[in-house]
């Protein structure tokens, strides 16, 4: 019985590209910029890899959660108001992207890509502007996040800026459910603008809240539209995936994080050279 090299190859590619792609989610939250342009360049059609890509990462999106569980347990209120917003918006996105024909998820891809490729490369100056508006928020005030003053830290100053959190959740999860890439960017931002959580506590409730919204978008495909599923390389990103979590949360707090942005930036770009080409 001969081996089929190239398949080897294939499938070492698949599960070294979603390693990444796991841990990318954890540390960064662009993974998809990885995983995804690895399956179209092996030859996947977008809509079939964006699925499997989906479905795949649930494992090591739910990692990423498992490593962050101490900052979750202090904003559990928070995650209550943030939660259904972004599944109901993950229900939505998956539903529009099996609706849209295979030819305009295409046409959109190479588009979403380079948002979310400008949202990688910037940031970190949004993670800067959000650390200098929490220092001067925090100056003269006791700390929010400290549940020993008053209970459950209590993140939004004010009804205006809790609506807008739960608003932009439901938009985010929108977009999650079509194209997952850089929700955790735009997710972070908005909470670094609407509420006074740390960076540690805005990274935990990002990975819960993509996390929902991929095992909602995931189930969606699933039930509605099973024969578009690659089981085969479902498993291959699903065991990439979930180590990459596992060893890029353990590390989340110690590896450069700007060493895995500058390997998203430059895959990004390529997908969307070798897209608008084909």
């Amino acid at each position: 019985m001969s081996i089929d090299w190239l398949q080897v190859l294939e499938w070492a590619a698949i599960l070294g590209a979603c390693f990444l792609a796991g841990g990318i989610n954890v540390i960064v939250g662009a993974g998809t910029l990885v995983s995804f342009p690895i399956l179209v360049f092996l030859g996947f059609p977008p809509l079939t890899a964006t699925i499997a890509n989906t479905i795949g990462i649930v494992p090591g999106s739910l990692s990423g959660v498992a490593v962050y569980r101490r900052e979750l347990r202090t904003h559990i209120k928070t995650v209550r108001m943030l939660l259904p917003a972004s599944a109901i918006g993950g229900v939505a996105g998956a539903t529009l992207l099996l609706h849209f024909s295979a030819e305009v998820f295409a046409t959109v891809i190479p588009w979403l890509i380079v948002i979310g490729t400008i949202l990688v490369m910037a940031g970190p100056a949004i993670k800067r502007r959000i650390s200098t508006a929490g220092r001067d928020s925090s100056a003269g005030m006791v700390s929010s996040a400290d549940p020993s003053i008053r209970g459950e830290p209590r993140p939004f100053a004010t009804r205006t800026a809790l609506v807008a959190s739960v608003t932009g959740a439901f938009f985010l999860g929108v977009y999650g459910g079509y194209f997952s890439a850089a929700q955790g960017i735009l997710l972070i931002a908005l909470l670094g603008i609407t509420s006074s959580l740390s960076m540690q506590e805005l990274n935990a409730i990002k990975n819960l809240t993509v996390a929902a919204v991929n095992v909602i978008a995931a189930s969606v495909f699933i039930i509605v539209s099973p024969e578009l599923i690659s089981w085969p390389t479902v498993g291959l990103i699903a065991v990439g995936a979930t180590l990459g979590g596992l060893v890029g949360g353990r590390f989340a707090r110690r590896l450069p994080a700007g060493l895995f942005r500058v390997f998203v930036v430059v895959i990004g770009v390529a997908t969307v050279v070798v897209m608008t080409v084909r």
